[in-house]
């Protein structure tokens, strides 16, 4: 880390990545039990040592290609500076009713206190009611946090601070703010809870939000992202510098899980080429595209539209859609959906990071020209991402895709070219 800021700037989904925020997972995805499991936003428990070597790849990978920042080094320093702390953890203490220990936390060392806030505070049983909570945490343990993308948005140059859907992930975006607010990041800042006046139909993630084009957002509205918190961001978007903007709006099904954000399943790959799950996003079905134009500093024309790709050829943007789980079998292209086989992180045009599980998906890219490379190959220098053609790299996955989400969700990019 330099002392210089970093000037944050995404215009699109696959400009070449030059910096971007990770959270490396640690104990607080261990602390949990099946019991508590779909309160932390889980269907299953993970292997922590097993995920940690797959997340470790990414991880790899991403240091090879940009400049990479880690939130818990960031959060440490934040806590070095006693205002920022206190002003932290005082709105966490009060949001998350943990007010009897704020004086105890703000004594701790940045470094204990930073793996407090993240791994979860152990609650002291001291009244009737904290025994009667029949609660193990004071502070529950940040399970999402390695999701990176979920609690921030990098929107041109501004950084756009996620409202969360759950309370058990509120904490992340306090976070995030705080080390915004810090001294690392050049960009301008909007806070979805503090522009809803906490509005409690107002919640967006980061998941559902992408930059196809300087001009053009795309945005899913469903279990995670309201219609509300969409016209709340669109209010925001017209109070920029009077242009045509335009936001394509793609309604997301409640269930099943694996349908949480828009980027499970739809993620650009090239200029040119985008993954997306054919039923959703081709075929016939009561989920609708919505087009939204802004012109200047209002919104001047609402549309329904066939579907993504065709709201972008509308818009000067031709896109060959990619099948996820390949196009021969319905069974194929749902069961790699679920893995996050629509889930692409772009790393510049044509080079894009996936699992290694979704062969069906993989296969359907090797015949579009994609070169298929392990990522353990990328670290050690075997393969040259630089001179390369079109690839994916492929990580392991069999835990980290039981978090539920690819490497799009667990990457937050803060700069593209």
């Amino acid at each position: 880390m330099t002392n210089n800021k970093l000037t944050l700037n995404v215009q699109s989904e696959i400009g070449k990545l030059e910096a971007v925020m990770l959270h490396y997972p640690g104990p607080e995805v261990e602390n949990m039990t099946p019991k508590n499991a779909q309160r932390a936003l889980y269907s299953d428990i993970l292997n922590l040592s097993i995920a940690q070597k797959e997340y470790a790849q990414l991880q790899g990978v991403l240091k090879k290609t940009s400049l990479v920042y880690n939130v818990s080094d960031l959060l440490e320093k934040v806590l070095e500076i006693p205002e920022q702390r206190f002003s932290l953890l005082q709105k966490i203490c009060v949001a998350e009713q943990a007010e009897d220990y704020f004086d105890y936390l703000l004594n701790l060392t940045s470094k204990h206190l930073t793996r407090i806030l993240i791994e979860g505070l152990p609650m002291q049983v001291k009244t009737l009611t904290d025994f009667l909570k029949e609660e193990y945490y004071a502070l529950q343990p940040l399970y999402n946090f390695y999701f990176t993308r979920d609690t921030l948005v990098t929107i041109g140059k501004t950084s756009l601070v996620c409202k969360m859907a759950n309370v058990v992930r509120m904490r992340e975006s306090f976070i995030m703010e705080a080390i915004l607010k810090s001294r690392f990041f050049d960009g301008n800042i909007t806070n979805m809870y503090d522009i809803s006046q906490n509005n409690p139909l107002v919640k967006i993630e980061g998941g559902d939000v992408l930059v196809a084009r300087e001009d053009i957002l795309l945005i899913g509205s469903g279990v995670r992202t309201s219609p509300q918190a969409i016209d709340l961001l669109i209010h925001e978007l017209c109070k920029e510098k009077p242009c045509k903007k335009y936001i394509i709006v793609q309604q997301l099904p409640e269930t099943p899980e694996s349908f949480i954000h828009l980027d499970m399943v739809f993620t650009f790959l090239d200029k040119n080429m985008a993954m997306v799950y054919k039923p959703l996003i081709l075929s016939n079905n009561p989920y609708r595209t919505v087009l939204i134009q802004i012109e200047n500093g209002k919104v001047s024309k609402i549309s329904q539209i066939n579907n993504i790709p065709s709201a972008l050829r509308k818009l000067g943007m031709d896109i060959e859609p990619i099948i996820c789980g390949g196009k021969a079998d319905d069974w194929d292209q749902e069961r790699e959906q679920w893995h996050s086989g629509a889930n692409f992180l772009a790393i510049a045009p044509g080079k894009v990071l996936s699992y290694a599980r979704n062969v069906n998906t993989l296969e359907e890219l090797n015949k579009n020209g994609f070169e298929i490379v392990r990522a353990r190959d990328v670290i050690s220098g075997k393969f040259d991402i630089e001179t390369s053609g079109k690839c994916v790299i492929t990580l392991d996955g069999s835990e980290l895709p039981r978090g539920g989400g690819g490497p799009r969700c667990m990457t937050m990019p803060l700069r593209r070219q």
